[in-house]
């Protein structure tokens, strides 16, 4: 039996999506005009409220509530201290950097490659939160941050009840393969599901190679496991040039803005449910199935041919059901 991506993309108010392996239904999502998902944004924003006892600042970011911003949420780009004092602490967190990872060289040259690349993801994740606890046992928010302050944010939590969307200032961007960190120094990542060793020394000679800008982060997702350097390679420098489009908008826009939003469910799903396994994907809709087509055109233009438009009287769902 084939397997199968159906889009329905027929009606503005909801689009819906499921991916069917013969029968068997593997994937469902839906997305309704009314709720549409903030996590992921990127808003052009402002501090309405710095919060001491919190040791957090409430945002104006644009959503119906204000926003969350817990204080190790916010770069140190952002604190309001002398240049001289932040070049200083960016330095710290560079030492910091480069001492952590001549220790892990060395650690490496008497443990278990299978190990060490295994525990990779997790020593890098409790890197970046020492960094930020570090930061926050020298300031307070209430000594670096002020009110009427300008900030780039990402959601990364939706609103929910009487509370407000939660917010980063580091931000990331996701693509097919890759993630890029467009203001997180961490490397070159692979994700924890990747497993076997001889793709994960492989991933990190391609990560090594496409000689990411410093100051920024790059992992390379599940879905890159068993991609070419030039699929890779060709989905980073999509994510750079989305975050170069991001800081041009950034610079003609005012507070509070939308700066980018996070992709719509048609091409979310494309972006990472979509594999090589999937024999066809039928989109019911004109503008749904251009805008399939053309991110695929994009993301993976040799299988831009599966993708096909639905034009029957019945409708895609009925005639799958």
């Amino acid at each position: 039996m084939s397997k199968k991506m159906l889009i329905d993309a027929a009606h503005a108010e909801e689009t819906r999506v499921v991916v069917i392996d013969g029968s068997r239904v593997e994937e469902f999502d839906f997305e309704s005009q009314n709720r549409k998902q903030l996590r992921g944004n990127i808003y052009l924003a402002k501090v309405t409220r710095v919060e001491p006892s919190l040791q957090a600042a409430f945002i104006e970011y644009g959503g119906n509530r204000h926003g969350f911003l817990a204080f190790n949420e916010i770069h140190p780009d952002y604190y309001q201290i002398p240049v001289a004092d932040r070049e200083a602490l960016m330095r710290d967190d560079a030492d910091d950097e480069d001492d952590h990872h001549e220790a892990r060289s060395r650690s490496s040259d008497d443990e278990d490659e299978d190990a060490d690349d295994a525990d990779e993801d997790d020593v890098m994740e409790e890197e970046v939160a020492r960094r930020r606890r570090r930061l926050m046992r020298k300031y307070k928010i209430q000594e670096v941050i002020r009110r009427r302050q300008i900030m780039l944010v990402q959601v990364v939590k939706e609103e929910r009840g009487n509370k407000g969307a939660a917010l980063t200032t580091y931000l990331s961007l996701a693509g097919r393969y890759g993630v890029l960190m467009p203001n997180t120094a961490r490397g070159g990542g692979i994700s924890r599901k990747i497993t076997t060793v001889t793709d994960r020394k492989r991933l990190k000679g391609v990560v090594q190679s496409l000689d990411v800008p410093e100051g920024m982060g790059l992992i390379v997702r599940t879905a890159g496991a068993k991609r070419t350097k030039a699929e890779i390679k060709r989905d980073y420098e999509y994510l750079l040039r989305l975050w170069e489009n991001i800081r041009e908008t950034t610079l003609h826009s005012v507070a509070p803005a939308l700066i980018y939003e996070e992709e719509d469910l048609v091409k979310r799903t494309i972006r990472d449910l979509y594999d090589k396994d999937i024999d066809e994907v039928w989109v019911e809709g004109e503008a749904g199935f251009k805008e399939a087509r053309d991110f695929m055109r994009m993301l993976m233009p040799s299988q831009a041919k599966k993708v096909q438009p639905y034009r029957e009287a019945t409708p895609l769902f009925v005639k799958h059901r």
